[in-house]
């Protein structure tokens, strides 16, 4: 049975939201959206094109012109209006992700709130965007910068924050004066959709957001059109590693700014000394959070040898203490996958780390009686750097525990990867914090904890992981241009 919303209106059907309009794809083509859990279809979305989304540039382009002239605190009250309106069908929101996502109601709920918490911030950051008076070297000459929106900005987004991923990049597009044209992922478009109509009704002015849809098959022409397009000046992508290295390339012929937040293969690292039922409760949350479906998941964890065996039962415990179901079950604690092709890749981590002679502490099986989607949580210890999971971000609800001896030894491979998004430890000693804290190849570090996602926290990685910092103080900066004036012949006397 499908799921009521509070406000039915929030479910748009065969619609884009174009500038200001609720419009369908100009071929009149859709494609069908499907419920992870079930299998059932949830509804039919358009499935745009490059001409739609040409369209869609035009109409942002045409409303930059006057949006990038709004006051910072004129836009701060259309961001926080959008944010209240957020919370106030928060409810809602959270319905529509565990239905296209998969993800526990619960789950939902908390990204709800978070997703709406980037317009609160960047609603407040609006009125402060400051340029500088910089003294100059010549005499008579005045230095003054002013930081500019960048102008009209393409948004691509994934389906595992439906929400989250949306607001993340559009409060700080919105805060500086920028418009953008946002296109939702295949898998998770209503919520996207929803946001749509809320922004609708927050005053936002027509053309400043725009969500587009498109299928699967449809996606790489959509964001061709995105990247080359010499009327967008930027893009912010959040995805695969070998998808950002595509949008980077077809970005070049226009010299676009870009901000990439791309894949991860966070190490998890215990030391002798940590508190290990708190490090437990850390890998817990960063392993499985969403299924292991974030690009900041635990995907390696280090144990030094001497704990390993005390923190492999006291995790397998933990984890035995999952109930895996549909995200509406009251008692469900992880969800389905998101569809077939990320339950093959966990199995194929799973059967491979037991070819090569891990031993299975838990889980290891797909789970059909639950659903088509669904695998259960699993734990592996006996891990080596030569198993598939040790390079290969598995996106899913799959542990391995390495042994480790020394520091030195898991600071280096920990840092061996490609990427360098997450990466997180746990020790009591103040010293090793701080020497491994500034060791890690990573952008984001969590010391004893294992959640560091916060609107107010800088989020981004380094190497392979892209570049780029979303949320924060810093994130406005990603979508405004420095403009230098400097004023000669200043230096004359006072007139008399």
């Amino acid at each position: 049975m499908a799921p009521k919303l509070k406000d039915p209106t929030l479910l748009k059907q065969n619609v884009c939201y174009i500038n200001g309009q609720w419009v369908k794809a100009q071929l009149g083509n859709t494609f069908e959206v499907h419920d992870p859990a079930t299998g059932d279809i949830i509804g039919a979305c358009p499935d745009f094109d490059r001409q739609d989304t040409e369209k869609a540039i035009s109409a942002a382009a045409a409303a930059f012109a006057e949006f990038r002239t709004k006051t910072g605190r004129e836009r701060s009250k259309l961001l926080r209006k959008w944010y209240d309106l957020m919370m106030l069908n928060a409810e809602d929101i959270a319905t529509l992700i565990t239905w296209e996502n998969g993800k526990p109601l619960a789950d939902a709920r908390g990204e709800a709130t978070y997703a709406a918490n980037f317009f609160e911030w960047f609603s407040e950051e609006a009125p402060r965007l400051y340029g500088n008076t910089i003294p100059a070297s010549v005499p008579g000459n005045r230095i003054v910068t002013l930081k500019e929106p960048v102008g009209v900005c393409g948004i691509i987004t994934p389906w595992n924050f439906p929400a989250a991923m949306i607001t993340r990049k559009v409060g700080p597009a919105l805060a500086t004066g920028c418009t953008v044209v946002v296109k939702a992922p295949s898998e998770t478009p209503f919520t996207a959709l929803a946001l749509a109509e809320l922004s609708q009704r927050a005053g936002i002015p027509p053309g400043v957001f725009n969500v587009l849809t498109t299928s699967h098959e449809k996606t790489p022409q959509v964001g061709e059109a995105l990247t080359k397009s010499p009327t967008v000046r930027k893009v912010s992508f959040t995805g695969s590693t070998n998808v950002g290295k595509l949008l980077m390339n077809q970005s070049a012929s226009t010299l676009k700014k870009l901000s990439l937040e791309l894949g991860g293969n966070a190490p998890f690292i215990v030391f002798e000394d940590a508190d290990l039922d708190a490090a437990v409760a850390g890998a817990v949350a960063s392993k499985f959070r969403s299924s292991g479906q974030t690009c900041v998941c635990a995907n390696r964890i280090y144990v030094h040898r001497s704990v390993i065996d005390a923190f492999a039962a006291k995790f397998a415990d933990a984890v035995r203490g999952f109930r895996v179901g549909n995200g509406f079950d009251k008692d469900a604690t992880h969800g389905p996958l998101i569809h077939a092709r990320a339950v093959d890749k966990v199995e194929a981590h799973v059967r491979d780390a037991l070819d090569q002679g891990a031993t299975l502490v838990h889980g290891g099986n797909r789970l059909p009686s639950a659903g088509a989607h669904f695998f259960e949580p699993t734990v592996l210890s006996g891990m080596t750097a030569s198993m598939a999971l040790a390079a290969e971000e598995t996106f899913g609800p799959v542990a391995g525990l390495f042994p480790f001896d020394s520091e030195a030894e898991v600071v280096a491979l920990a840092n061996q990867a490609d990427v360098g998004l997450a990466g997180y430890f746990f020790s009591r000693d103040v010293h090793r914090v701080q020497r491994v804290a500034e060791a890690l190849e990573v952008g984001m570090v969590g010391v004893n904890t294992g959640l560091i996602s916060d609107p107010a926290s800088p989020f981004g990685g380094v190497k392979e992981s892209g570049f780029g910092r979303e949320g924060s103080m810093y994130g406005v900066e990603e979508y405004q241009v420095i403009k230098t004036i400097t004023y000669g012949g200043m230096s004359q006397p006072l007139q008399k």
